[in-house]
């Protein structure tokens, strides 16, 4: 059984693709109010065009940003659930190689980001009295791999900072879930990674079925609408085919 729907709001950033936009239409389609953010203007107009969720434009990890985004959402009449989607990796450099402006960008916009969208909106989330925060984070948080050590970085401090979280808001009432999706076949993740479509693409050669965005996000919307005394403090959701982080079957 889920929670009555009547009057749930949800924040969801990354909203302009991938799994952030897939979990705004899902939550769109249960009757949620949705505010989408993400930082390409455009797509969440069309995404606000196609789905009746309001667009909000912004960078998370920039101070201005959030301010605004925290007065107009309250301006809207605030939320009980805010869902960390931004994120992203760059490069596949091993440690010894490692680009210092690949990894300030990927701590930025996954730890920073979901840092200071949580502080500014945790005071509303607690004087709601049943508030959430889902935090997407990878199994890239939970298991390192060779050329991965800055995202591995990057996820596992998002990883440990969600369990502090947990731990410093069930006084709160404050649900706190963390959902580590593997390997997701998304338009845009390993192409922003990696640089060029055809290195994207081996990623996912040979892989019967890779997750979908779509797959993510009904994991995400199970998890906020289940009752709230329900918290799916970390779910790992991975293809058949990908067994552990280390052993992925490619046919082919």
């Amino acid at each position: 059984m889920t929670e009555d729907l009547q009057n749930k709001a949800a924040l969801v950033t990354g909203a302009s693709s991938g799994i952030g936009e897939a979990t705004v239409r899902a939550l769109r389609a249960e009757g949620w109010t949705v505010f989408a953010v993400a930082r390409r203007a455009d797509r969440l107009t069309a995404l606000e065009s196609g789905t009746g969720a309001v667009a909000m434009p912004a960078d998370i990890a920039e101070d201005d940003d959030v301010s605004r985004l925290l007065a107009d959402v309250t301006a809207a009449g605030g939320i009980d659930t805010l869902i960390n989607i931004a994120g992203g990796a760059r490069g596949a450099d091993k440690v010894g190689d490692a680009s210092t402006e690949d990894w300030e960008w990927m701590y930025r916009v996954n730890v920073l980001g979901t840092m200071k969208l949580t502080r500014a909106f945790l005071p509303m989330l607690r004087a709601h009295g049943r508030g959430t925060v889902l935090n997407l984070t990878s199994t890239a948080g939970l298991d390192a791999y060779e050329g991965g050590g800055g995202y591995n970085a990057a996820k596992f401090a998002q990883h440990a900072m969600t369990n502090a979280l947990r731990l410093e808001e069930a006084e709160n009432n404050l649900r706190v879930i963390e959902v580590a999706p593997g390997l997701v076949q998304t338009e845009e993740f390993a192409l922003n990674r990696l640089g060029n479509a055809q290195a994207a693409q081996k990623v996912y050669q040979g892989v019967a079925e890779p997750l979908t965005a779509g797959d993510v996000a009904d994991v995400v919307r199970y998890a906020v609408t289940a009752p709230h005394h329900v918290n799916l403090d970390q779910v790992v959701i991975r293809p058949v085919a990908q067994a552990a982080t280390h052993k992925l079957i490619r046919k082919g």
